[in-house]
């Protein structure tokens, strides 16, 4: 029920009869305003005095009787209701009264928050009229009726022409309102009073204006504020005295946009060509646009500072027209004509010219075909982007009739005009020569100077006649790897010559693909870029051994790649036969009748199986083993050998020795050991004299890309740039960024010099590898010791990430995460006190047992010594043999054996990094993994222990997780960060350096 000057009345029912209405109210604050309501109808149809108002909240209910304009008629008057203004405008939360009595205080009110209000109110009116045409539509009576007297909405436009009539002492100025009467044909119109008729505006812009109960609106969106005035006086008079400045400040704005009448001054119209002027200019600052902004319309100023903060490094682009000596900004005010003020003695005349939109309409489209994506005839790009565009479309734009020009209020003087860059490639002898030119306007540019200004990331440079020429965003992004990887080669008979080594083949092939470069290319050199085609190599004869057809191709890929002076890198899995197929091919270099010896460096883990393998092979090779502290250092001795094996540690301490001899091959296996750029070993290999040059690796990528920098770097210097290229234009795009277009970019750098086969693909004969993940429950003294450590360490590595960041706290986080684990794994790894049990322990020797009792031989690995200890406790205590291998065995060698071939030795204990690589174990078949390990892929070469070229059992693998704990939460992160899987060498981003304080959260929950 609602209550009505003390009568009850029932709500109006959804059920009965009823009709949407709109009512017109006067609001002692906030002028006149629209409200809805429904009304219920009697049997006859008529509207009674049951009513409600119609929201937002209730419209669902009444929604049969609404089409969709109504629906937003109720959303827009809601939001213009008295409640909804005070919560908008009232920051002091004032009682609604108070807030309006303050606001609109006739001696002390805010005039801000007035007008901001009555802005607002304008706003939403407009929208609210512009739909109410054809809805009922009343004035609301005193008693609250909202249906009181109907409001007559008049169909057609009303035009407004304003008059002047300049007299001897004084200039008259009113207007005259028209209403079109009779057929459109005939264009009868009749004059329609309003001055003294208790006239009302309800909105000023565009106006709407009700004289009596009729409501006019106006063609050319005529401004209401200057129709006010009127409502109590039939004329303004403007005095002589102030006659001319009213002239040029008023009148000449009225004359642009209305139809004026003027009677003792006159109005020319003319009619002159359009020039469209493109104006460049750079945003100094962001406070610069706000006059302009504004003049345009209010909001362009907000837009343009939010999206670069940094406007000192932005272009801003202007479009406007000029006709004869008049200029118009582009879709200023909306304007359809200038007006100048000419004075003659004490005459005036006013020149009004009227622009073409057309025409202006036509040069925006031309302006966004070329992707210059003006609004309101501006646009502010990046000074690269901007002057790209001016680069690539400058001399088009202007031959359509454009103008482009800076803005003559700048300080700094830019080369607007059009540049070019032309690259041409030819292959020489010994590398690829390259020739360019580049040309700015008249000047021509030393390329040299180019590529140490693209080098450095800068755009810009003085021409000879002081202009700033900037470079154009595109040449940064196309030329760049091209600029980083030439060299310039000065001698007597260089002169100063450019070139490329011919190991950027790729690159080279992609310039000339995307027409940024003219090549001539010999068609032997174009088949280095598909392996796939190389012709097939006889196997050596005193070969010992056969190679499978994938082997067969690596072996012939190495071959091939030395027949161009290329480096390369064998990336196969690990356990598809790399040795084998490198003692093919050195084997072959002996029956060729190379005399210098090969340099094969390893880790020393690795030097016995080596030794045996090049025994079996390649019986006819006379290999040396160049190690033991009382190696004979006479580097002459090598010329009696065709391989010298020896580690990496020996070349060292050796290097001085070493760099001295020239070696045939130099070949690094497991040569992610100089990944590290800047580690002794790296360097040390770096200095190796050698005409051809190989890495093997399962693992070329562990933890970074620079990884793949170091090892691309040896065997083909130069082919990824120096290391801050690389790292600026790969690694930090990679790594940071996650970018895709970096990853396949490097990719096809590197393609050609990397062999990359993974089992699936080739060794189709290898038995099944079956993987399980076995989570373990802690026990209740675990749990409680894991919780209490958890707390601890979760509020400390907080409190130090909010303190000094992520980058400064990767060694705490490390070290919480690594007590967390141990403690997973079993208590006593960090309290030796502990006398509780371990789930996982439990179930790991629940399996043992099994396994040993079906017969089986098992590898078990942990990254933690520990861990194994724990383990081997229990099996002393059982007694139990078993092999046993960690970074302090001596004889590690014995071990294998001891594993291999003593049937009554079922297990074999082994650290994860000391027993990771190299080692073939194919006498197991389950393969447990403890822990798990940051870098999957370091599992994955503890697993290829056992399932690799001579295996004929299926392997089964189990990785022990303790629930609800850290371990579980690295699985799913493993898979989170595994950004670089499948793109480059199937393997992950460093693990530490990828986590943010979100992943310690969820760690650490």
């Amino acid at each position: 029920m609602v209550e009505l000057n003390g009568v009850v009345l029932m709500k109006v029912s959804p059920l009965q009869p009823f009709q949407i209405v709109y009512s017109l109210l006067d609001h002692e604050f906030l002028g006149y305003l629209i409200e809805a309501f429904v009304v219920q109808r009697n049997s006859r149809g008529e509207l009674t005095l049951q009513n409600q108002t119609l929201s937002t909240q209730n419209v669902g209910e009444f929604a049969k009787g609404l089409d969709e304009r109504d629906f937003e008629l109720v959303k827009l008057i809601d939001s213009i209701q008295q409640d909804t203004i005070v919560k908008k405008f009232n920051t002091r939360k004032l009682p609604a009264v108070d807030f309006f009595l303050k606001v609109y205080d006739l001696q002390k009110g805010d005039k801000i928050v007035q007008e901001a209000i009555g802005s607002y109110l304008e706003h939403i009116k407009a929208q609210i009229m512009g739909l109410l045409p054809g809805k009922p539509f009343y004035i609301m009576g005193n008693d609250g009726n909202p249906a009181w007297e109907s409001i007559i909405w008049m169909p057609e436009p009303a035009k407004v022409h304003f008059h002047f009539v300049r007299n001897a002492d004084s200039t008259h100025y009113f207007p005259i309102i028209r209403y079109p009467v009779g057929p459109r044909e005939a264009g009868e119109t009749e004059r329609v009073v309003f001055q003294f008729k208790d006239a009302l505006m309800i909105c000023d812009e565009p106006a709407y204006m009700m004289v009596g109960h009729r409501l006019y609106h106006f063609s050319k969106n005529v401004d209401g504020k200057k129709l006010r005035p009127f409502f109590t006086k039939n004329h303004i008079i403007i005095p002589r005295n102030i006659e001319q400045q009213y002239y040029e400040r008023f009148v000449t704005q009225l004359i642009a946009s209305y139809d004026v009448y003027a009677n003792g001054f006159e109005i020319r119209s003319e009619v002159l060509e359009p020039m469209p002027v493109l104006t460049v200019s750079e945003m100094v600052q962001p406070s610069r646009l706000v006059p302009a902004a504004i003049h345009q319309n209010g909001t362009a100023v907000a837009d343009l500072a939010d999206k670069d903060a940094d406007a000192s490094q932005r272009i801003m682009f202007d479009l406007s027209f000029q006709y004869g000596d008049f200029m118009f900004h582009f879709d200023s005010f909306g304007t359809t004509a200038n007006v100048s003020l000419e004075k003659k003695n004490d005459e005036y005349i006013f020149h009004k010219i009227r622009r073409d939109q057309r025409l202006e309409r036509q040069k925006l489209a031309l302006l966004r075909e070329t992707g210059l994506d003006l609004r309101n005839g501006q646009l502010a790009l990046s000074k690269a982007e901007a002057f790209s565009w001016l680069s690539t479309n400058g001399n088009q734009i202007r031959e359509t009739g454009f103008v482009i020009r800076q803005d003559a209020q700048d300080t700094k003087r830019y080369f607007l005009g059009y540049s070019t860059i032309n690259v041409s490639i030819q292959e020489g002898r010994d590398w690829f020569d390259i020739y360019a030119h580049v040309r700015f306007g008249e000047f021509d540019i030393p390329f040299l100077k180019l590529r140490k200004l693209i080098l450095n990331k800068k755009h810009e440079f003085t021409l000879p006649n002081g202009e700033i020429a900037v470079i154009p965003d595109a040449w940064f992004t196309k030329y760049s790897e091209l600029f980083g990887f030439i060299e310039h080669i000065d001698g007597p008979d260089a002169d100063g010559q450019l070139v490329l080594q011919k190991h950027h083949l790729a690159l080279v092939q992609e310039l000339e693909r995307d027409n940024l470069a003219t090549t001539v290319i010999t068609r032997k050199l174009e088949g280095l870029r598909n392996f796939e085609e190389i012709e097939s190599f006889p196997l050596p004869a005193h070969f010992n051994g056969t190679l499978r057809p994938y082997q067969h191709a690596g072996y012939d890929w190495m071959n091939f790649l030395r027949q161009y002076h290329f480096g390369g890198c064998l990336a196969d899995d690990m356990g598809l036969g790399k040795t084998v197929m490198t003692l093919a091919m050195l084997q072959g270099q002996k029956e060729a009748g190379i005399l210098e010896p090969s340099l094969l460096v390893m880790p020393t883990s690795l030097l016995y199986n080596w030794e045996l393998e090049a025994k079996k092979f390649t019986p006819d090779l006379r290999v040396m083993v160049y190690t033991g502290t009382y190696r004979d250092k006479n580097m002459a001795q090598f010329d009696n050998y065709d391989l010298i094996l020896t580690s990496y540690g020996i070349v060292r301490i050796d290097i001085d020795l070493l760099s001295s001899y020239r070696f045939n091959y130099v070949i690094l296996d497991e040569s992610q050991a100089i990944k590290n750029p800047s580690s002794h070993i790296t360097k040390a290999v770096m200095q190796l004299n050698t005409a051809y040059r190989l890495i093997l690796t399962g693992t070329p990528l562990e933890n970074s890309t620079m990884d793949l920098w170091s090892q691309m770097s040896f065997i083909n210097p130069g082919l990824l740039g120096n290391q801050a290229f690389f790292r600026n234009e790969f690694q930090i795009p990679i790594e940071k960024r996650h970018d895709d277009s970096k990853i396949a970019r490097l990719y096809s750098l590197i393609k050609p010099f990397m062999l990359r086969r993974n089992k699936a693909q080739v060794a189709t004969d290898l038995p099944a590898k079956v993987e399980s993940v076995l989570y373990s429950e802690m026990t209740p003294d675990q749990e409680k010791q894991y919780e209490e450590a958890k707390s601890y360490y979760r509020n400390l590595i907080l409190e130090h990430i909010e303190e000094s960041g992520m980058a400064k706290s990767q060694m705490i986080v490390l070290q919480g995460l690594t007590k967390l684990r141990q403690i997973a794994n079993h208590p006593r790894m960090v309290d030796a006190d502990y006398e509780g049990d371990s789930g996982k322990l439990d179930d790991v020797l629940i399996r043992l047992d099994s396994a040993i009792i079906e017969n089986h031989k098992v590898l078990v690995f942990s990254q933690f010594i520990k861990h194994l200890s724990v383990v081997r406790q229990y099996l002393k205590e059982k007694n139990i043999k078993y092999a046993y291998l960690d970074g302090s065995t001596i004889d590690r060698q014995s071990q294998v054996k001891l594993f291999q071939t003593d049937e009554s030795v079922k297990l074999f204990l082994i650290s994860l990094k000391a027993g990771g690589l190299g080692h073939n174990l194919t006498a197991a078949d389950y393969v447990f993994i403890l822990d798990p390990w940051w870098n999957p892929a370091i599992e994955a070469q503890a697993v290829d222990r056992a399932h690799r070229i001579g295996q004929d059992k299926t392997v089964f693998t189990y990785k022990f997780i303790a629930k609800n704990t850290v371990e579980e939460k690295i699985l799913s992160l493993q898979r989170a960060k595994q950004q670089l899987a499948g793109s480059l060498i199937t393997t992950e981003e460093n693990f530490m350096k990828s986590l943010t304080k979100e992943d310690i959260m969820v760690l650490l929950e």
